[in-house]
């Protein structure tokens, strides 16, 4: 069998674009793989573009060594957007790998070690009361570990880090105080706060008001990580935007944080994420896979997360409290995984168990996406 072409699809899907890859092979079996770097679509198929000057012809069950050269073939090897079209590449070379053989991909990636794969849902907020009652409702119908979202979090103009602390800190005890000690519950800050501004708001609260904090800085510097440990005993989720296993190195080994937010549509797709969910246990380190793109991701990550012994939870944008943003439209997905309750039953299709519309995907012409770009009350710039 050898790869005959590789075809990138940015596709409009809900809200914003995914950047989905269909590898096609000569004897008619195909995979279909997908990038995480939302936004800057156009870069990463401009790589893909590049990988596939040297792809076509090759092996596609050769993947491990395909992910070498694909890697190492440039003397500026790794960051974001190689790493994103690697990504793509691998999960497609899975689901060949998995069609060709009869499987699922989690039988290539060690068997499966549990049934089903238990989710967290995120409340849509905005911060207030109606978050506890959204809450209510997903305890409700079985989710156990739940993701609030912090007060002005959806703005799209100003954002005053230290007006959203205190604000989101008072629901954040309300929450923990309505809802019981059992239900794990978790904040995401979108790496939008200083070292001081984040240990300021976990300060805010009583000890054991929130079970994860997750990506409250940025991860540019591990030592920055280190010194807000010293400062909060709320365990850290954070990894969704690391590009290599060498990112994960100084978190994993200084024992910085106690769950990766891995992204197998950035990190280098499932080839890689099985490195780092490896290392990750020897430091017991869980996984709690990013999951906020399409289908194929959902799919390859349900693979991944079956597959290794120190898992969490899942991301889920499909509950009730966000309903995708429109992202696992049926048009465009036909065959996809669904959730049952608030878990995805690990099925036993071949590959990833997948399947794209793509003549639907065709009749599209490329339209930009842009992420909001933030400002303070002064008028400086601000993350999103």
């Amino acid at each position: 069998m050898k790869i005959t072409a590789i075809i990138p699809y940015p596709t409009w899907v809900g809200i914003r674009n995914q950047l989905i890859v269909k590898v096609e092979t000569d004897e008619g079996i195909y995979g279909w793989g997908e990038s995480g770097l939302s936004g800057r679509e156009k870069a990463v198929v401009g790589a893909i573009e590049h990988y596939r000057e040297f792809l076509v012809g090759r092996d596609p069950f050769a993947i491990g060594a395909l992910w070498q050269e694909m890697y190492r073939s440039q003397y500026f090897e790794g960051g974001r957007v190689l790493t994103a079209a690697i990504s793509a590449i691998d999960i497609a070379l899975h689901d060949i790998k998995g069609k060709a053989l009869g499987v699922p991909v989690y039988q290539l990636l060690g068997g499966k070690q549990r049934n089903h794969v238990p989710t967290f849902a995120t409340t849509k907020g905005p911060c207030g009361p109606q978050i506890i009652e959204q809450a209510r409702e997903l305890m409700a119908m079985g989710w156990g570990a739940i993701r609030l979202f912090p007060a002005d979090h959806d703005s799209r103009g100003v954002y005053e880090p230290r007006k959203s602390i205190a604000e989101t800190a008072k629901w954040c005890v309300k929450a923990r105080e309505e809802l019981g000690e059992t239900v794990v519950l978790g904040v995401d800050y979108h790496h939008r706060l200083s070292v001081a501004e984040a240990a300021s708001y976990c300060q805010k609260m009583p000890l054991g008001t929130l079970d994860f904090l997750e990506e409250p800085i940025r991860d540019e510097t591990p030592e920055a990580y280190e010194a807000l440990r010293k400062l909060t005993d709320v365990p850290f989720a954070i990894g969704e935007e690391f590009s290599s296993k060498w990112q994960f190195l100084p978190y994993i080994e200084r024992g910085i944080h106690q769950f990766n937010r891995i992204d197998v549509c950035n990190v280098g797709g499932l080839t890689e994420a099985m490195k780092v969910a490896g290392w990750s246990e020897a430091h017991y380190v869980d996984m709690m896979p990013h999951n906020p793109l399409g289908p194929i991701c959902t799919a390859a990550t349900i693979h991944f997360s079956a597959a290794v012994a120190n898992f969490a939870w899942l991301e889920t944008r499909a509950s009730p409290g966000e309903l995708y943003h429109g992202f696992d439209d049926a048009g465009i997905f036909p065959v996809q995984p669904k959730l049952t309750g608030a878990v995805y039953e690990v099925g036993d299709a071949p590959g990833l168990g997948v399947e794209v519309d793509e003549a639907l995907v065709k009749k599209q012409s490329f339209k930009f996406w842009e992420a909001p770009h933030l400002r303070r009350t002064d008028g400086s710039v601000t993350n999103w």
